[in-house]
């Protein structure tokens, strides 16, 4: 059934992957209104979430915001899908980095780094930072259900040279990079919820206390890398421009749990800056009503 799936809809991915992005974005304002009008995918998932966010504004404003989002979204599906015929010349075009030269001061130290961001703007595009940096590049990424479409996004994420591994695999390769001396890059992206067994600290993220990701601060304190945080702000319809940040050089200096709130501050800063540009589909705000269920919990596996 899988390899049935795999060729009835990969030519149909493909098809639209070779289209020029002037009808590509044609293309994503049909779906963009089919999405929104017709099927209403995650429709009040999105309100939710905005009004969780930003309480002050107007129902007005954040129907505003959300439209805007849902236009975003299915441009960045679409950009999804072009990743499988870009060109590296195409990619260098439309997407820019503004200060590599803090990636290579960085290097110099002998040090690993660890990216840390958000599904913000386009995340997927930074598949091309591997063939403008001198470190060796991985990601790590969750695994497609369907194994052919997981083998072929596989293969689209690693032509510009980053090498994909996944999540449950990272620190193994952490340990033996470490090991044989590779200085590397890893790329993680922080933002989502963490399982409820898996997780370890809570904090608020646009004041509401939620489950946060703690493995890149653990990995940085663990493998003594830099943490580098990447700020990515699309210029225009098709563009965007990536910056660099450096958050530490030295992670151990801080206390537990202090680097994930320094993470969780600037991406609600992103955010606010251009809030359709986040992926708000995603139910970032679902375990809010469980920290106390949460505390329950542990307080039980001490005693």
């Amino acid at each position: 059934m899988q390899l049935l799936v795999y060729i009835l809809v990969y030519p149909i991915i493909w098809m639209l992957s070779i289209l020029p992005f002037r009808i590509l974005y044609i293309k994503s304002d049909v779906f963009s209104l089919f999405f929104y009008y017709v099927i209403g995918y995650r429709k009040k998932l999105v309100l939710n979430n905005l009004k969780i966010a930003f309480p002050d504004k107007s129902e007005k404003e954040l129907k505003s915001i959300r439209r805007k989002f849902y236009r975003h979204f299915i441009d960045i599906f679409m950009e999804m899908i072009k990743s499988f015929t870009i060109s590296k010349k195409s990619l260098d075009k439309r997407y820019k980095y503004t200060n590599l030269e803090l990636l290579d001061e960085l290097y110099k130290d002998g040090k690993s780094v660890v990216l840390v961001g958000s599904h913000y703007a386009n995340w997927e595009w930074i598949v091309g930072l591997s063939a403008h940096i001198k470190y060796n590049a991985f990601a790590a990424f969750t695994t497609v259900n369907n194994k052919y479409f997981n083998n072929k996004v596989l293969k689209s994420r690693q032509r510009f040279g980053a090498t994909f591994i996944k999540t449950s695999k990272i620190i193994a390769r952490m340990e033996k990079n470490q090991k044989e001396g590779i200085q590397s890059l890893y790329g993680l992206l922080s933002d989502q919820s963490p399982q409820l067994k898996k997780t370890h600290y809570w904090s608020e993220f646009f004041g509401v206390k939620v489950p946060i990701h703690t493995g890149a601060e653990m990995l940085a304190k663990k493998y003594d890398m830099n943490v580098v945080y990447i700020h990515t702000k699309k210029v225009k319809r098709g563009y965007y421009e990536t910056s660099f940040e450096l958050i530490t050089n030295d992670a151990t200096k801080y206390s537990d749990y202090d680097l994930s709130d320094v993470f969780l501050r600037k991406t609600e800063q992103q955010i606010i800056e251009k809030p359709e540009h986040y992926f708000w589909t995603h139910n970032r705000f679902k375990h809010r009503d469980k920290y106390d269920e949460y505390l329950k919990i542990r307080k039980n596996k001490t005693t």
